[in-house]
């Protein structure tokens, strides 16, 4: 009678945790409904397209172990390549986005391939190292990214011909969309066999190997998902700011979507989006303190590692004992 009590037991807990979690995107819905009502819709755009971003990133490190320095380069190529296939090519804004999409899943198999093939700190710097060569080829070609300048004056476009994305409101709703559909995508790969899987490497990753399973191939497909997600961000974010810059391929990019992550809670599902609020919410309201914006995301970062060592989300989850 114990183990059929204790897989009773097991199955009322994991049905409690999907209510909380149904409950949790039912919320993030609803916020997004009445977000633009409150507050101006240009910077909930940039917070949406930063935590699909800092999402993305948080699925490869959180979920898959793998740390990445130059998750800025599928980013800042997805960007440059919407920005160029809208501006110059006269794509509409779903192609557009859909192929920046795409050059970022490219970009991933070919580094993912080659990065897998090391671990820990040597993956790390392998990824630092190639998406340096993409900033830097960024720079060198003005012809293709506009240099120092960017792409700038990027048109929105009509979305399917019909939606005219000049109205920011309607450019809200599309981002909102894209943003849910990548979080719940995210949900359902982390809660997925391939998903366990993943985990099961990130833990033990010698004895996923002796259970049988081909960890190279699942660590590499796990990459290359966050490489296109992290994508469809930066695709996203080139047509909210109509703009495609060095920024988005910069080191510092990266750093700012690790810092995100760690503060909201690395391997948790909701983290990374209360990580994204604060550090964007910083950015735009303490802009006019200039540098000093730096100084206090590092007094934070460093106030999160002290007292919230799983992150803001992963403390609550701990308080509360049920996954976030």
């Amino acid at each position: 009678m114990e183990p059929i009590a204790s897989a009773e037991a097991l199955s009322e807990e994991t049905q409690g945790t999907a209510a909380l979690h149904r409950n949790v995107m039912v919320g993030i819905a609803i916020a997004l409904l009445v977000a633009p009502f409150l507050l101006y819709p240009i910077v909930v755009m940039k917070v949406l397209c930063f935590a699909l971003f800092a999402l993305a990133f948080n699925l490869l490190l959180g979920y898959g172990g793998l740390l990445s320095f130059g998750h800025a380069a599928y980013f800042g190529l997805a960007s440059y390549t919407c920005a160029y296939t809208a501006k110059n090519l006269g794509l509409s804004p779903e192609l557009s986005i859909l192929s920046g999409t795409v050059a970022a899943g490219v970009l991933g198999v070919i580094f993912g391939s080659i990065a897998i093939r090391r671990q820990g700190i040597y993956f790390a710097m392998i990824t630092l190292a190639l998406a340096q060569m993409v900033y830097f080829l960024s720079l060198q070609n003005p012809q293709l990214t506009g240099g120092e300048d960017g792409i700038q004056g990027v048109p929105r476009g009509r979305l399917f011909g019909l939606v005219d994305l000049n109205n920011d409101m309607n450019m809200y709703f599309v981002v909102a969309v894209i943003f849910m559909a990548g979080l719940l995508l995210i949900y359902r790969t982390i809660h997925s066999p391939f998903g366990q899987i993943c985990k099961a490497i990130r833990d033990n990753e010698p004895r996923a190997t002796s259970l049988g399973y081909w960890t190279n191939r699942y660590k590499l497909m796990v990459f290359v998902l966050s490489a296109t997600l992290a994508g469809l961000a930066g695709a996203t974010k080139a047509l909210v700011f109509q703009l495609a810059s060095l920024t988005d391929v910069y080191w510092a990019m990266s750093g700012e979507v690790i810092l995100m992550t760690l503060i909201g809670g690395l391997g948790t599902m909701f983290g990374p989006i209360v990580g994204a609020i604060i550090i964007i919410a910083l950015q735009t309201y303490l802009a006019p303190l200039g540098a000093w914006v730096t100084v206090i995301q590092g007094a934070i970062f460093v106030a999160c590692v002290m007292v919230f060592r799983d992150g803001i989300v992963g403390r609550i989850a701990q308080l509360i004992r049920k996954p976030l």
